[in-house]
């Protein structure tokens, strides 16, 4: 089976801006066009984005990556952050998303997060085209989110959540007049520490026993979960 190169194109470019990232920019537009999934119009879409990650000094692009994913909470591109926060059960979320990484033969770094989204994106792209579009649906109010706070910031990687989206069938978000507030968001940051250490302590508890246990309908399960949950929180006990 052939590998998804449009989402193996769609994961590198919410990588955090290299040399190797720049110089590829040129054949990640030729591999988006040659795979032929996403239609024109998205991906006229990401051409500037493609130009900016070709032409712009490495060092700006870099800051303004770190400034627009690692210090903005609301934005992250960790899944279970905008699902799961900071409780208990994304520990587990974690150590199940890994073991379905396991299980399609993916090995992931030590040092990242199984629900980094660009991580996501590469597993689906070795995956079957339908079960790929089925996750991408499962999380797509996540990545509709995501969507409509980057371009409510003018930012040029919403074009990549539009894409994605595009993959599973979803409408592109109709981005609405930049909100003010959303610029002071950034102090809102991220203690990635603290993300790191969780993760460390909970890949201890993964074993071979997990991986056979866990598949993709668990994690579509868990995602459920999490989304009533945040629509119908818990009520507090009467005083």
């Amino acid at each position: 089976m052939a590998d998804n190169l449009t989402l193996k194109a769609l994961s590198r470019l919410l990588l955090y801006p290299e040399a190797a990232l720049q110089d590829a920019a040129p054949h990640l537009a030729e591999a988006l066009t040659e795979d032929g999934r996403l239609d024109a119009a998205t991906r006229l879409g990401l051409m500037p984005l493609l130009r900016s990650l070709a032409g712009e000094d490495l060092y700006d692009l870099q800051e303004a990556y770190v400034s627009l994913f690692d210090r903005t909470r609301r934005l992250s591109l960790h899944l279970f952050e905008h699902v799961h926060g900071e409780s208990r059960d994304r520990g587990q979320a974690m150590v199940d998303l890994a073991a379905l990484y396991a299980q399609g033969g993916l090995a992931i770094d030590a040092n990242e997060l199984p629900d980094f989204l660009p991580l996501f994106l590469e597993f689906l792209s070795t995956r079957p085209e339908a079960e790929a579009q089925g996750l991408l649906a499962d999380v797509d109010h996540i990545l509709a989110t995501l969507e409509e706070r980057l371009s409510e910031r003018g930012s040029l990687y919403a074009a990549v959540l539009t894409a994605v989206r595009h993959l599973a069938g979803a409408e592109a978000i109709t981005a609405p007049n930049p909100a003010p507030e959303a610029e002071a968001e950034d102090l809102n940051a991220l203690d990635l520490t603290a993300l790191d250490k969780e993760w460390e302590e909970t890949a201890v508890t993964f074993g071979p026993g997990d991986a056979a246990s866990c598949g993709v309908d668990r994690f579509r399960t868990q995602l459920r979960a999490a989304q009533r949950d945040a629509r119908h929180p818990a009520r507090q006990p009467a005083a």
